[in-house]
């Protein structure tokens, strides 16, 4: 009886379900100032080896961040092939030469990649005036919604997440 007591615990134990390494994902880039490269449409946040990157269409771009205040209508972009958000890590420090490099650095390299599969941008366009009321540039409040970030094994999502303050200045 005890053989078959044993037997039966080896079978248990040898079969139990192995549900593999879940890797519950997320990011906070809360603390972090929007970065920006000049020759592109790109913005992006970076935090040690991770990157949280909006790239937009010239288009889109120009209608997201136009200066006009948008009162109680925030304007909407669709995440889509042509208006990514990407999420990365990277083996080393991200820093702005790494992301807005014309010809690709060799170090840090991509570790992993996650890219939203659908959501909207939504962004809220406010003005800052100077003591003599005069505009001096415009805050556009950034708000991913209904994200789902995904990589070749596993993904993650937010219904709200607040990409931050992006400030452009009057000229």
């Amino acid at each position: 009886m005890k053989k078959i007591l044993v037997l039966l615990l080896a079978i248990v134990t040898i079969s139990s379900c192995d549900d593999g390494d879940i890797t519950l994902e997320s990011f906070n880039f809360e603390d972090q100032e929007i970065q920006e490269c000049t020759d592109n449409n790109l913005i992006f946040k970076t935090k040690n080896e991770e990157l949280l990157l909006i790239c937009l269409t010239d288009e889109q771009f120009n209608i997201a961040f136009e200066a006009t205040p948008t009162v109680d209508s925030p304007r909407i972009i669709t995440i889509s092939g042509s208006n990514e958000v990407i999420y990365r890590k990277y083996t080393g420090t991200v820093s702005n030469l790494t992301v807005c490099a014309t010809v690709p650095v060799s170090s840090p390299t991509v570790l992993k990649e996650w890219k939203a599969t659908g959501g909207t941008i939504s962004i809220e366009t406010n003005e800052v005036l100077n003591s003599s009321n005069e505009v001096v540039s415009h805050t556009h409040n950034i708000t991913l919604l209904n994200v789902n970030f995904a990589s070749t094994d596993n993904s993650f999502s937010f219904v709200s997440y607040i990409f931050g303050d992006y400030k452009i200045d009057v000229n």
